[in-house]
């Protein structure tokens, strides 16, 4: 099944010049969703991962369905101010502005190995600061999964820092 055909791609949003590839088709359509997830699967199953960690918000939609396949726990990581229980934040930079990521504290402990798992890699800002957030206590980034990956703004080399193991099943 050819996923692509599944992800509407969207010209001139957010932004002038910029083609926006909207998953939420594919997570419309049962079988491509499930394809989706099945591939992820398959591409961690040979790893040794105690977590999914999903990205807010779409990354939320695969990470938990892989998360649940995989038998294993979900991690949310969520904008400032979303989480109601005591947390541990980022902040960093993005090529637009700041933003804020941040995780329960009790989400992750030393020595846990962990996927990151989000829709979309585009420069990789959002998936590192995951990854040092995530690390910084304690814990081992294994990967990272994305549904969708803009090969030409180059984000995977950024994320080779944290893992060799960047995995994506579409890309433009």
């Amino acid at each position: 099944m050819d996923l692509k055909k599944y992800i509407r791609t969207v010209p001139n949003f957010p932004n002038d010049g910029i083609m926006f590839r909207d998953v939420t088709t594919l997570f419309n359509h049962a079988g491509a969703f499930g394809k989706a997830v099945s591939q992820f699967k398959d591409l961690w199953r040979e790893y040794r991962v105690e977590a999914i960690a999903g990205i807010d918000a779409r990354g939320f939609i695969i990470g938990g369905a892989l998360a649940t396949k995989l038998g294993l726990p979900f991690i949310a990581l969520r904008k400032k101010g979303k989480l109601p229980f005591d947390t541990v934040s980022l902040s960093y930079e993005l090529e637009y502005g700041n933003a804020e990521i941040e995780m329960n504290v009790d989400s992750v402990g030393p020595g846990d190995k962990v996927v990151i798992h989000d829709d979309l890699l585009a420069t990789g800002g959002t998936a590192i600061a995951a990854a040092k957030l995530i690390k910084d206590q304690g814990a081992e980034v294994v990967g990272f999964s994305f549904l969708v990956e803009l090969s030409f703004l180059k984000g995977r080399a950024k994320l080779l820092d944290h893992s060799s193991n960047v995995m994506s099943i579409v890309k433009y």
